[in-house]
């Protein structure tokens, strides 16, 4: 059995290779006959591939101010690509692999290729397989739209570039760009066409839930700028599982004080995944969290202990990290549904619904007996302080790229990044169109894609 699934691991990953001469992923020629897994147990072992689709792409932390790097440091970065976004470069891959954009395509082929084994099989046998398959790609997808896509508007997304769409195995057909409306459009096909098929919860985290579903269309629903949507599908993940870590518990001496997210160790944690791994993450990299944003963390507030390490006077690495190991978490949480519930109910004017949310959470980030419960003169005051918060709890999770894409678009919380590298400033203006990655070389060149304008 495993010698089987073995193989046929081993010829979808030749399939993303192929022909030697390409190194993106779309128009990779394999022999499809071979790529058929022929049973249930063949196809849930290809879901259970945690390197495969236990990951997110891992950029735009780069790019999006939370953190800073010194000229010596910017010089250690390993690829052009981590130096590029951070000084957001106009030609960010420069011609490289472009993992932010293989890693999610590749989670797609293999998902294409479980749903088509899956249509030929008895539907009682793979109706969680299935539901598996869908939630992934609808990941997939959002991932890929939220770096290489233009923020959502309601009122241009039916003419403006989403990704390619690929929704069969067959790596030979050709995809052109979809409408932004049209990639969101499958996203939520794919999410509520996988509701039904899903267990509420499951033993690993690394397996789609009822649960994970409900918090990632809270983010999709977040990113669309639909408050109602996003605060219902929050309200409705925190129903089944709304488990917040005390901090008060974790040990702020420990080199790695978060315990192991997996099997099962942080129940706040409602899915895994990781980030994609750089040179600029690493335990020891040269990469700092901005000072203003560590200067936010009251002296009580547990946060600033747990998160952060001091690498140099004045430096600080953070390592505030669900993971609870080397590689970054990138997952769903609960932490994340409370900050979504909360900034939703203050745009709906409920201050006190949303400062209830906030404190919910924070007192579990306070040292015990110190903190004191956040209060709002008005639902303004409280989104104002639900988003501060959010920036400071969701630290080192690529979410804070996704926030500036929409928050920009609201004249009260535009934020124009600025920093200086050997000797030359950099600016990256609200709604600049460098918040919108650059399709990789060789999908343009010859894949046909239509390059983003930056």
């Amino acid at each position: 059995m495993m010698k089987k699934i073995f193989l046929i691991n081993a010829v979808l990953m030749l399939a993303l290779t192929l022909p030697a001469c390409r190194k993106d992923f779309l128009d990779a020629r394999p022999n499809k006959a071979l790529l058929v897994p022929t049973t249930p147990d063949d196809l849930r072992v290809l879901l259970d591939n945690n390197d495969v689709f236990n990951i997110r792409p891992n950029l735009t932390p780069l790019a999006d101010g939370d953190y800073y790097t010194t000229d010596a440091g910017y010089g250690t970065y390993r690829l052009d690509m981590e130096r590029n976004s951070y000084a957001w470069s106009k030609d960010i891959f420069a011609g490289a692999v472009a993992g932010d954009w293989n890693t999610p395509y590749k989670q797609i082929f293999y998902t294409n290729v479980v749903l088509e084994a899956a249509a030929r099989l008895p539907e009682a046998d793979v109706k969680e397989i299935r539901g598996t398959a869908l939630f992934y790609r609808a990941f997939a997808y959002f991932n890929l739209v939220s770096q290489f896509a233009v923020p959502y508007d309601a009122a241009t997304a039916a003419s403006a570039p989403g990704v390619p769409l690929r929704l069969h195995a067959d790596v030979t057909l050709k995809a052109g760009r979809a409408t932004l409306a049209a990639t969101y459009a499958q996203i939520w096909a794919d999410l509520s066409a996988a509701r039904p098929l899903l267990p509420v919860t499951a033993g690993y985290k690394t397996r789609s839930t009822v649960s994970a579903l409900l918090a990632l269309q809270a983010r999709v629903a977040l990113a669309m700028e639909d408050y109602p949507a996003a605060g219902r599908y929050a309200d409705s993940a925190l129903s089944i599982n709304h488990t917040l870590l005390d901090y008060n518990s974790l040990n702020a001496s420990a080199n790695r004080p978060f315990p192991r997210a997996l099997p099962s160790g942080n129940d706040e944690v409602t899915y895994y995944s990781a980030l994609l791994p750089y040179s600029f993450d690493g335990p020891s990299a040269p990469t700092y969290v901005d000072r203003q944003l560590y200067d936010a963390y009251a002296p009580g507030d547990l946060r600033k202990k747990l998160f952060f390490k001091e690498a140099t006077p004045g430096d600080f690495r953070f390592r505030g990290n669900y993971a609870g190991s080397v590689t970054l978490f990138g997952g769903l949480a609960n932490d994340e549904l409370y900050l979504t519930r909360a900034e939703c109910r203050a745009r709906a004017g409920d201050a006190a619904g949303a400062m209830a949310d906030l404190n919910t959470l924070l007192i579990k980030r306070w040292l015990t007996g110190t903190f004191v419960p956040y209060t709002a003169a008005n639902a303004e005051d409280a989104l104002r302080q639900v988003l501060a918060e959010r920036r400071k709890e969701l630290l080192g999770r690529n979410l804070r790229w996704n926030d500036l894409r929409r928050l920009n678009r609201d004249p009260r919380f535009r934020v124009t990044l600025r920093r200086t590298v050997n000797g030359h400033t950099y600016t990256l203006e609200p709604g600049s169109a460098r918040y919108v990655y650059p399709v990789p070389d060789e999908e343009v060149r010859l894949g046909g894609v239509v390059q983003n304008e930056r």
